[in-house]
């Protein structure tokens, strides 16, 4: 995480989340990279992309990573997880 402009080299937040196709506050993690615990796809809106459509997310939207392991970091900034697409479960926004 170092290589990011402004970010510590260490994780200072982490947060469990709950994938949704809903764009608000309570969603948007906020430049997150993403730790899976139970496998699965994961589609995510990648950092500064603009949803075509004002309060609803959509597949169209984001990028699906198949097959994430358990386990697993996902090292992608992203600002939203997915419902729709998204199958892995026990994920962690950390930032």
């Amino acid at each position: 995480m170092g290589s990011y402009t402004n970010q510590p080299d260490f994780a200072t937040e982490a947060v469990a989340i709950t994938p949704s196709d809903t764009i608000d506050a309570t969603t948007k993690l906020g430049k997150a990279v993403l730790y899976v615990g139970t496998g699965g796809d994961v589609t995510v809106i990648v950092q500064n992309t603009q949803p075509s459509s004002g309060t609803a997310l959509t597949v169209a939207d984001g990028v699906t990573f198949k097959n994430v392991s358990n386990g697993c970091w996902l090292p992608v900034v992203c600002d939203y997880v997915l419902a729709t697409g998204t199958g892995a479960t026990d994920i962690v926004a950390v930032k």
